[in-house]
């Protein structure tokens, strides 16, 4: 029987039990954080021999001499591991510096000063600009629309990807000039996008004739599981299509190895690149080909990525369960909030009462648990119906995880018997 359909008297009731164990997690003065999605220093610690790396050889299998200015493409070694991974040529993957988010900015920001290879004129001079927006998605790609001023529209996520019957209608605007992806275990969804799909946003017509998708495959590789899941080669998918230029593919080690000094990945076609790269030798001389060369002895090979994130899940995927098993003990029966039960990634996203995720997570606040603000997961962090919350549970012990999501739940539902009692 879900709470929303409890009598005035079981209501009271309710709500008496549930303020009075509210109070008691109050009184517990915990200082515990499920903000964002870093990985723990047990995580951490799996990469830990990249510091000794590369030792006395500095000299790339081609025979550069990384130590030195130059090779803007980044060295051959990360890029060959990172191709067989990803199952893209290696001729259409360039390494870079730390983080993909810092490329994604770039490509926005040229495209928006001086137009990209396919614009007619800067967007900058455009009368407006609008970009597609899956939600519940990453908050960080909606900043660096909403850094340009770009008019955000969400899209409703499915199951499978995208709703593309929106997708068809809003692409026929020539002021939509891209949309964000988070392809593969999406953030905060864990939702992958299937190959129909990916086939769809290949093929579909656009008004604009520089439409992009940010392609951001940060989690290509991040499964709970023992298996992996099939990484779509798009640019051919996009090529076959007769939209070539369509995807800026990214990818990065950032949860990988050491978030903020791992090697960044930028895929794309023959033309996008030599855009790409005509810019970027102005911004800069070459990445750090020192650290692409230790993560590439790190690597060893692509099977060598793969043994890290196994690793990985171990670490993450007992925390995983323990906070999908709180939720449905503690929530299932009350029927006020839904969650996904992702295979892969960094984040579960939980729907609660609509009208009440804001109130969740100040109850939260107030009880010493730090989540990330209601509404983060749309654009301008504006949630129409105050209802998602992401949650992050890589960082803390799971002794922590246990008790932040005890308390989470109560919240939920303290937040929920408000609601139903007004």
């Amino acid at each position: 029987m879900s709470l929303l359909d409890f009598d005035a008297d079981q209501l009271a009731a309710f709500r008496e039990e549930i303020t009075s164990k509210y109070n008691e997690l109050k009184a517990r003065n915990l200082k515990l954080d499920l903000t964002r999605g870093k990985p723990s220093s047990e995580q951490l610690d799996f990469s830990n021999a990249v510091l000794s790396l590369p030792g006395d050889n500095y000299t790339s299998k081609d025979g550069t001499d990384c130590r030195n200015y130059g090779g803007l493409t980044g060295i051959v070694d990360i890029r060959e591991i990172w191709a067989k991974l990803l199952g893209l040529p290696v001729e259409n993957v360039i390494a870079g510096d730390a983080s993909s988010l810092n490329i994604e900015f770039d490509l926005i920001a040229w495209s928006y000063a001086l137009g990209n290879n396919d614009s007619p004129r800067p967007w900058c001079q455009e009368e407006k600009i609008k970009w597609l927006c899956p939600v519940p998605g990453y908050d960080r790609h909606f900043t660096i629309t909403e850094h340009f001023g770009f008019e955000m529209v969400p899209v409703p996520m499915t199951e499978t990807g995208p709703c593309m019957d929106t997708v068809r209608e809003l692409v026929k605007d020539p002021q939509v000039k891209g949309m964000w992806t988070v392809p593969v275990y999406g953030n905060p969804t864990g939702i992958t996008f299937t190959e129909e799909v990916c086939r769809e946003l290949a093929a579909i017509k656009t008004a604009a004739p520089d439409f992009r998708i940010m392609w951001d495959n940060a989690y290509a590789v991040h499964t709970l599981t023992d298996d992996f899941p099939p990484v779509y080669d798009v640019l051919a998918f996009a090529a076959e299509a007769g939209n070539p230029n369509r995807f800026w593919f990214l990818s990065s080690t950032s949860k990988i190895t050491h978030a903020g000094s791992g090697v960044s990945f930028f895929a794309s076609s023959t033309e996008n690149l030599k855009w790409y790269q005509m810019h970027a030798n102005v911004r800069g001389i070459g990445p750090n080909k020192i650290n692409q060369l230790a993560h590439a002895q790190l690597f060893g090979d692509a099977e060598g990525v793969r043994i890290l994130m196994r690793k990985h899940a171990g670490s993450l995927a007992p925390k995983f369960a323990r906070v999908l098993d709180i939720l449905d003990k503690r929530l299932s029966e009350y029927g006020v909030a839904y969650w996904t039960k992702p295979e892969g990634g960094y984040f579960i996203s939980v729907d609660v009462v609509d009208g009440t995720a804001a109130r969740v997570v100040q109850l939260a606040k107030e009880a010493g648990i730090a989540l990330t603000a209601a509404g983060s997961a749309f654009p301008l962090k504006q949630d129409p119906n105050d209802r998602n919350i992401r949650l992050a549970p890589s960082l803390p012990p799971v002794e922590e995880l246990e008790v932040a999501m005890d308390g989470v739940a109560t919240c939920i539902l303290l937040a929920a018997a408000e609601k139903a009692a007004q």
